[in-house]
Parts: C-alpha cells; sequence; structure tokens
C-alpha cells in the first residue's frame, strides 16, 4: 500500500516527507527522517555561507545512508546567495532531490537535470502544477490552506486542492497542509497523491532543533492556535497565533502599508525557536498542530504512521466487506 511513484522516484521506504523549514531544518532533523524511510530537506536559506551549508548537507550525509535532500527557495528577498550557487552545491554534493519553492524554478531545471537531480516544485494551487509538470518537474508538491508557511492566496483547502491537482497533471502529486499521522497518509493516497508532505508535525520530534517552550506549544496547541497574516501584502502566510501575530492582524484591519508592518514582521522565528520566547516573533506553523499530542523520536513518529495507515487500511476493507 505505502508503495508509490514517489517512493521509486525518491527512492525511499515510505511516502512520507519532511519539507524544507528555515531555520530549524538542520543535519540532525534530515539524517533521522532519512533512517526512518522518508526523505527530509534542508532549507539552503538557512545558512549565512555556502560553506556553513556545504558543512551541513555533509553532516547530515555522515549521519544517514539514506537521501538529504535541498530546499531551494527562489524568492529573492530571503536569499542570503544566489540561486545558482545553491544549484552549484546541489549538483557537486549530488543531492538526490531538490524541493523548489517559491517563483518559476524555470531557469534550475536544465542544470539540475544535467546533473542527475530530481526536482520536486511546491505550488499553492493547480496552475502552477501544470506549469511545474510543462517545465519538467519530475513531482509536485501542492499545499493547502491549512498549512503553515505560505498556503497561497486562494485559500483552498487540501480536502478540495490535492484532488484537483491530481486530476490536471500526470507527473506525481505530493500532498501538504493539514498532514500529522498515518490516517491523514491514507487520506492522501485516497485522494491520489503519492506522498504527504509534513512540516509543524516534524517540529514537534526529538531531532528537531527548538526550544523546548516551543514544542510543548505546539503539544498543548489547538487546530485553531493559528493565524493567516499578510493576505493584503500579497504575501500570506500561516504563522502560530502569538502576540505578533495578533498584531499583524490588527494592523492589516486597520489598512497597515507593507512600510508600516516590516518593522512588525522582521524577522521569521530564531527567537521562537532557538530561545524559546514564543512572542517575539512571526513562527510558521500549520493547523496540523491540533493533531500533536507528544515529542517523539523521528523514527516513532513515521513508525507510527505506518502502523495507523495499515489500520486506516484494515478499516476500509472491513466497511467495504460489510457493505
Amino acid at each position: 500500500m505505502l508503495r508509490t511513484r514517489i517512493t521509486k522516484l525518491f527512492n525511499i521506504k515510505y511516502p512520507i516527507i519532511c519539507g524544507g523549514m528555515y531555520w530549524i531544518g538542520r543535519a540532525e532533523l534530515i539524517a533521522a527522517v532519512a533512517n526512518a524511510g522518508g526523505l527530509g530537506f534542508m532549507a539552503a536559506a538557512t545558512f549565512d555561507s555556502l560553506d556553513d551549508l556545504r558543512a551541513e548537507i555533509r553532516k547530515a550525509r555522515d549521519m544517514t545512508d539514506g537521501p538529504v535532500g535541498l530546499n531551494i527557495n527562489l524568492f529573492p528577498a530571503i536569499r542570503p546567495q544566489p540561486i545558482e550557487a545553491w544549484v552549484e552545491i546541489a549538483c557537486e554534493e549530488k543531492i538526490p532531490v531538490v524541493e523548489t519553492s517559491g517563483r518559476s524554478p524555470e531557469a534550475i531545471v536544465e542544470p539540475l537535470h544535467a546533473a542527475g537531480v530530481k526536482i520536486m516544485h511546491k505550488v499553492p494551487g493547480v496552475k502552477y502544477a501544470r506549469t511545474a509538470e510543462r517545465l519538467g518537474c519530475d513531482a509536485v508538491c501542492v499545499v493547502g490552506h491549512e498549512c503553515g508557511g505560505h498556503p497561497g492566496m486562494d485559500e483552498v483547502s487540501t480536502l478540495v486542492m490535492v484532488p484537483a491537482t491530481v486530476d490536471a497533471v500526470g507527473i506525481p502529486v505530493v500532498a501538504a497542509g493539514g498532514f500529522a499521522d498515518g490516517r491523514g497518509l491514507v487520506a492522501a493516497l485516497a485522494l491520489g497523491a503519492e506522498a504527504v508532505l509534513m512540516g509543524t508535525r516534524f517540529m514537534a520530534t526529538q531531532e528537531c532543533r527548538g526550544h523546548p517552550a516551543w514544542k510543548e506549544w505546539l503539544v498543548n496547541a489547538s487546530e485553531t492556535d493559528t493565524a493567516y497574516v499578510m493576505k493584503t501584502i500579497k504575501n500570506p502566510s500561516r504563522v502560530a497565533k502569538n502576540a505578533v501575530a495578533v498584531k499583524v492582524l490588527e494592523m492589516e484591519a486597520q489598512g497597515a502599508t507593507l512600510e508600516e508592518l516590516l518593522p512588525v514582521i522582521a524577522g521569521q522565528g530564531g527567537a521562537v525557536f532557538d530561545d524559546g520566547e514564543l512572542d517575539s516573533q512571526l513562527a510558521s506553523a500549520g493547523q496540523a498542530m491540533g493533531l500533536i499530542h507528544d515529542v517523539p523520536t523521528v523514527k516513532e513518529l513515521i513508525d507510527r504512521m505506518v502502523e495507523e495507515a495499515a489500520r486506516s487500511r484494515d478499516r476500509l476493507n472491513a466497511a467495504a466487506a460489510v457493505a
């Protein structure tokens, strides 16, 4: 049941992926996901220098024999180095899969493919998935409105977004937004997706970099404890509903301009994740937090998901037999 085009394409045991998470997606987490049978993406934008990025990739490689992925975010505003330099590192370090996000990956598809690197482009809508397929991407990840980070402007739920994308493209589709357990994995497969990508759920694991206070907040939070901010400046983001997020929502309701918002929204997560100062900055988090009740190891989480998926499959089969 858990063998799909994605597991074959990315050479992984389970169709479970840890998306690129700025600041906290470090070697320990990426290697743990690989060792547990999944695939994790390290975010290139996290690192101040190319040497630091290369060292972190090699550190992860020393910790696992599984694949180590790299996220290349194509939004110019958050790039500490040129995109071309990240592509060069991906090729030189023989990264098997790159996750791209933000703007079109058109300029980097050919050089990555020439080096044997697979490309999964992350998109917030069907039309962007079609473009990714046309450009030659090997897979597409589509995010629903529930996801943490940047779910796009259209506010379409994962339940609708995934099958609509599956119907629109021929390349494998990875589902993201609202997934945290084996039930969600089976639901995604039923919708036609061939893997799930999670971020928020992987934040609350032992190998993920993060202050205990942040992980405790995730465990105790409900699905209503996020905020959808910055839509008025056409850069929507789902974040933890802390004091800063509430202030941003209030300012947007009053018609604040980008210039007025910048001092409040500047900085993404360092003080929250590292220092546990939960009301200090915006911090990406998705509605899946309502399904988080503990902080397991990555292996415990993935093994549990696989077991839950099997139980869900059996329950569906039993229901079909009764019918």
